[in-house]
């Protein structure tokens, strides 16, 4: 993994995955993200270091902290895709630019989009 996005992504991916189905394997996140089962397996073993994922061998989980920041991240996805789409983006781009948006965008900015979003 090179950058602290591909860290984001790859939990971003084990939450949406973890509440789609009982188990997340590591073939589940490569066809997800589109990168080889190899790609998986090191962002895996660098995201267990980080104290944000646990293999039991076969599957993979998230623990408490990286539950926890794989749902910032996808709120953070999940509210600039929204923004984008009420300014007329159409919903694909929305999600793609949404999905790149939600690594960079400072909290202060972040909490604007979101008042703005939630009408506050």
């Amino acid at each position: 993994m090179k950058t602290n996005q591909s860290a984001e992504d790859y939990l971003e991916c084990i939450l949406l995955l973890s509440n789609e189905q009982e188990f997340v394997h590591r073939v589940d996140v490569a066809r997800r993200i589109g990168v080889s089962p190899p790609a998986v397996q090191k962002a895996v073993k660098i995201l267990t270091a980080s104290g944000f994922v646990e293999c039991d061998g076969m599957h993979i989980y998230l623990t408490t902290d990286g539950r926890k920041y794989a749902e910032k991240v996808y709120s953070r996805h999940c509210i600039l895709r929204e923004f984008l789409k009420s300014l007329g983006v159409n919903p694909a781009d929305a999600d793609a630019d949404a999905c790149e948006m939600e690594h960079v965008v400072s909290d202060a900015t972040f909490e604007a989009i979101k008042k703005y979003v939630k009408g506050e």
